[in-house]
Order: structure tokens, then C-alpha cells, then sequence
């Protein structure tokens, strides 16, 4: 039997909508990411607190696996760290 996995859309246009990820500790996550808008400096999302950094280009979803064995409040951010969101597991 496979496990249900958490599953969020983050649409990326001026910012990040939603900003905060709520997610339940101890189920699989993953979150898209889908840029709509070609202005600023958020073709790229990357989190310390998760090890990824991946290129957003313009609508085109990308996915990035969550680890949600920790619970807490854990960082993303555009690639020059101007605009920044948060996966909350708990």
C-alpha cells in the first residue's frame, strides 16, 4: 500500500501565493511551483533549510520533494533572497 502524499500549488508572481505551506509531519509533501509572471528575480526558488534550488521558468510547474520528519517552520526564498515563504510541518 502506497502512502497518500501531501500535495501544494505555489503560484509564483510578484511573490510567492500561497507564502505559508502548512504541512503534516510524517507524510510524504511536495510542493509545485509554477512562476506566471517573467518580472523580478523569482526564476529561481531555493531553501537552506530543505537543500534544493531550482530554476522556475515561466509556466512551467517544478516540484520539489519535502521532508516533513521534522516539525517546525522552514524557509524559501527567490534567488537573491528578496521574496520569501515558509513550509510549516507540524
Amino acid at each position: 500500500m502506497s502512502e497518500a502524499v501531501q500535495k501544494v500549488n505555489v503560484t509564483v508572481a510578484g511573490g510567492y501565493q500561497p507564502a505559508v505551506v502548512n504541512l503534516r509531519q510524517g507524510i510524504p509533501a511536495e510542493i509545485t511551483f509554477t512562476r506566471t509572471s517573467d518580472a523580478g528575480c523569482l526564476d529561481v526558488v531555493h531553501s537552506k533549510d530543505f537543500d534544493f534550488e531550482t530554476e522556475l521558468p515561466l509556466d512551467q510547474p517544478q516540484t520539489v520533494t519535502i521532508d516533513t520528519a521534522k516539525a517546525g517552520e522552514f524557509g524559501f526564498s527567490c534567488g537573491m533572497d528578496m521574496f520569501h515563504g515558509k513550509v510549516v510541518i507540524s
